[in-house]
């Protein structure tokens, strides 16, 4: 696919870059899950995920110095193994999946990432922190190296596990951010022999870069300044709308 021109593109992939970088930054981390599936709605999952992939990498350069050294490394230690055996499983499916199939997976994954975060959120008596449990850290990171490997939608399936381990604020955050800034540079290998790093794609991504480190600084900025509640409300808003749209072009439109 040739360069992207539609203005449609750049009216959605411009906040979903902004905000995907402020996750990067560590504030809301969530907001992860928008990138892909926003450029989806005008453009094909695989494309999507090309042109994103440049972009996640330049955020995670700034997203790692800020984070760096900060993270649980007892976590780190069985997450990053597991995320590589499923990004080898991810790159060796890739080729099979239709766009079709790959939007389904955006938008379920989507949907069943937003239907568990707000059935928690009702549940405001929080269980005691979860034990580490490597096998089912690994797990998690293998099935989250996997759909990162698809869609860059890694977050749901980290979340599984990280999030009832209820770590402190700085160091979830900076687990969260070095872990997929480590996948998203091991996934450059792959992506670079599936062809998703066309000359089309990478011109497309070259437009979007600028955007990268103002959403990662603001982002930091944020996690120390800001309340998450707004910016969630207006996150949740924005997945179900992605969500509802993607699954229904990948399981029902025709």
């Amino acid at each position: 696919m040739a360069f992207v021109t539609d203005p449609w593109f750049y009216a959605l992939a411009i906040p979903a870059v902004l905000i995907t970088g402020i996750s990067k930054g560590g504030f809301a981390s969530g907001a992860g899950n928008l990138l892909v599936p926003m450029m989806a709605l005008s453009v094909p999952a695989p494309v999507a995920a090309g042109i994103a992939l440049p972009v996640l990498c330049a955020m995670d350069v700034s997203g790692l110095r800020a984070w760096w050294g900060k993270w649980d490394k007892r976590e780190m230690r069985v997450l990053i193994p597991g995320a590589l055996v499923g990004i080898l499983v991810g790159a060796l499916t890739f080729t099979l999946m239709s766009d079709r199939a790959i939007k389904a997976m955006v938008g379920i994954t989507t949907l069943a990432f937003l239907a568990r975060t707000l059935w928690l959120a009702r549940h405001r008596e929080a269980p005691p922190p979860a034990p580490h449990d490597p096998l089912k850290g690994g797990i998690c990171a293998a099935a989250s190296g996997f759909t990162s490997t698809i869609a860059h939608a890694g977050s749901p399936p980290l979340a599984v596990y990280l999030y009832p381990r209820r770590l402190d604020r700085q160091v979830m955050a900076a687990t969260t951010v070095v872990f997929f800034g480590i996948v998203n540079y091991v996934k450059l290998v792959p992506y670079f022999f599936l062809g998703n790093l066309s000359a089309g794609n990478l011109l497309t991504s070259l437009v979007l870069l600028p955007l990268a480190p103002a959403g990662v600084y603001l982002g930091i900025w944020m996690q120390r300044h800001v309340s998450d509640a707004l910016f969630y409300r207006i996150l949740y808003a924005l997945l179900l709308v992605t969500g509802v749209k993607l699954t229904w072009d990948g399981v029902f439109a025709a």
